[in-house]
């Protein structure tokens, strides 16, 4: 009977390449749901149709019209509201890509009522939804700004953040407003991560003070940083290790600045502060001084305790990102890369060819695969590994690896 009623629609179709309208109308009288969801796909059926079975059919009758571009808008205003999360998430989906496409005619006559449709996901109970939206709509220009400002004020990070980030609609006011209204330290990491931020909003991000946030921010080279911010983050820094390569790289570090660095960071940091071009001589040589002492103490009573330390818990197997990290302080490259052989199971000139290869994907896949932490893995790259600070991969969320566990075995196995 199914398959009679799409031949004998084909053969009455003028001009169409699928079903007439008497026969789509008697796939949906008929109620077979085989039927029904060949017509809910279909990009010829007819909108009433699609109208109808926005209303009648089942879930996955529904979620397929919510996929399809030629239902009509009024049925997409229909399942905006469905009781069927899969339904609005595909909604969701399609209708975020449509709107901001639309082009002068088509705003003319169904614009209204798409927008509202939109608006109305946006405004949904779920989080998935709403982040659906956001993730579709944060790069456009053809959305109201009211719905980018509703999205980018959401509580919820992964629906604020994509939008906080990428959207061009928002203003560097909007964004001086929404930080100061108080955020979810991923949103704010999300704000900090923004192409050629503005100082007036780096200005409210420092304020905040946020670990992850501040180091994103002082990470980003395109951000505008003044001297005087940058100088109340390093009254801050002493303790904050996240941030100590990302200060000193500013090229807005003040000399007080750079002084007052040069007494907390890691000794191959601060080769990357002597070898500045913006210092006066009185600085440099304070610097050179500073680096000479680093080097005696690596190499004196309390380095070779140190060092006889971590051998010993080395050969136990219980290397841990402490002891690590005092030797890459230490300047201890050498144990480093024996170190970094035995606990990723590669050899030494496996070690050494990565170390040695300027690239910070492949630096922390050496960390991660070692079973290090991702501090580890940043003290790894400005120190043995020399990775200039402007390219020096950093935490997510202050912590985090920032690379998926497959990429960072792929950018590893590039060199075995």
């Amino acid at each position: 009977m199914l398959m009679s009623l799409f031949r004998r629609g084909r053969d009455r179709d003028h001009g169409r390449h699928g079903l007439s309208y008497e026969a789509q109308r008697a796939l949906v009288t008929a109620g077979d749901p085989g039927g029904r969801r060949k017509l809910a796909r279909a990009t010829d059926t007819r909108p009433e149709m699609l109208y109808y079975l926005a209303g009648q059919g089942d879930a996955e009758i529904r979620r397929d019209i919510a996929t399809n571009r030629a239902t009509p808008v009024q049925a997409d205003r229909l399942l905006a509201d469905d009781v069927d999360v899969e339904v609005r998430a595909q909604l969701a989906h399609k209708i975020a890509r449509l709107v901001p496409d639309m082009n002068a005619e088509e705003r003319e006559r169904i614009g209204a009522l798409a927008l509202e449709t939109l608006e109305t996901l946006a405004r949904d109970q779920l989080p998935r939804v709403r982040a659906i939206v956001a993730e579709e709509v944060k790069s456009a220009r053809g959305v109201p700004r009211e719905l980018i400002r509703r999205l980018a004020a959401d509580t919820e990070s992964i629906v604020a953040a994509p939008v906080l980030e990428y959207s061009p609609l928002l203003g560097d006011d909007d964004l001086r407003e929404l930080v100061a209204a108080g955020m979810a330290s991923d949103a704010l990491d999300a704000v900090a991560r923004r192409d050629s931020l503005a100082a007036e909003v780096s200005d409210v991000i420092a304020a905040t003070l946020d670990v992850a946030a501040v180091a994103t921010l002082l990470a980003n080279e395109s951000a505008q940083i003044r001297e005087d911010t940058l100088d109340a983050l390093v009254d801050n820094a002493a303790d904050v290790d996240t941030w100590h390569p990302g200060l000193v790289a500013r090229p807005e570090l003040s000399i007080r600045a750079v002084r007052r660095v040069s007494g907390f960071v890691a000794a191959s940091l601060l080769e990357i502060l002597a070898r500045r071009n913006d210092l006066d001589d009185a600085t440099r040589k304070d610097l050179d001084q500073k680096v000479r002492q680093r080097l005696r103490e690596s190499s004196g009573p309390e380095g070779d305790a140190e060092a006889a330390r971590t051998h010993e818990v080395t050969d136990a197997g219980l290397v841990d990102d402490e002891a690590l990290q005092a030797a890459i302080d230490g300047g201890r490259r050498d144990f480093v890369v024996e170190v970094l052989a035995r606990k990723t199971a590669l050899e030494t000139t496996t070690i050494d060819k990565v170390m040695r290869s300027g690239s910070a994907k492949a630096v922390t896949a050496l960390a991660w695969r070692a079973g290090f932490s991702m501090r580890s893995a940043i003290q790894l790259q400005t120190g043995p590994a020399r990775i200039p600070p402007p390219q020096v991969l950093m935490a997510r969320n202050g912590t985090d690896y920032p690379v998926p566990p497959e990429d960072l075995a792929w950018h590893l196995e590039a060199f075995l």
